[in-house]
């Protein structure tokens, strides 16, 4: 809806959420899985799954990104961050909410894409349809990462494995578009203080 209202600063959006979801990657999810799966596996094996993230998510990202094939890969992918929800509270609350943070804030930016796809291809009407499925998306996740059971070992590959994909998405998505959209410092310091901001959270919920 913000994406609707305020289409022409999308730049600020993806700035912003961009540095969130790389902030998270870096400071949260990566530190809890060398914590829990180090001695488990091996730092080497957590950051081969780390690159095997960004290889999964680069391969997602270069699904057909026109008609229904792209909005519904919009919403597999915003099933998968649901996962991540709930797979992540089973670590801790803190670390749960931390994921759902930064769901939340690139969830946004998925909206912004899925309004940009839907006014390419669909009817005005159904806009408020998708967006609605895509918002839906990830509390499916969450329910299913919750009724998932796996062990600490496992659940640090699993994070190692968001962390490269959130990763993808900020560095290889979400900034470049900000900064294509915008010309000038301004969405610079808005994907800083997105950084900033997971900074702040991550320090606030330890």
């Amino acid at each position: 809806m913000l994406a609707i209202r305020f289409g022409r600063r999308r730049d600020l959006l993806f700035g912003l959420t961009g540095g969130m979801v790389v902030g998270l990657a870096l400071l949260d999810l990566l530190p809890e899985a060398l914590e829990h799966g180090a001695r488990s596996h091996g730092e080497e094996v957590i950051f081969l799954t780390l690159t095997a993230g960004i290889a999964l998510y680069l391969l997602l990202h270069r699904l057909p990104v026109g008609g229904s094939a792209g909005r519904l890969s919009l919403i597999a992918h915003s099933m998968m961050d649901g996962l991540g929800i709930g797979l992540a509270f089973q670590i801790s609350d803190a670390t749960g909410w931390l994921v759902a943070i930064a769901v939340l804030a690139h969830d946004m930016a998925d909206g912004a894409n899925m309004v940009a796809l839907s006014a390419l291809s669909a009817a005005p009407r159904s806009l408020h349809r998708w967006l609605l499925a895509n918002a839906a998306a990830p509390l499916a996740g969450v329910a299913l990462g919750q009724a998932m059971r796996i062990d600490m070992a496992q659940i640090a590959l699993l994070l190692a494995l968001f962390a490269g994909g959130f990763l993808y998405i900020g560095a290889s998505e979400l900034l470049p578009r900000s900064r294509a959209g915008a010309s000038g410092p301004v969405a610079g310091m808005a994907s800083v203080i997105g950084i900033g901001l997971m900074a702040v959270v991550v320090h606030l919920a330890q």
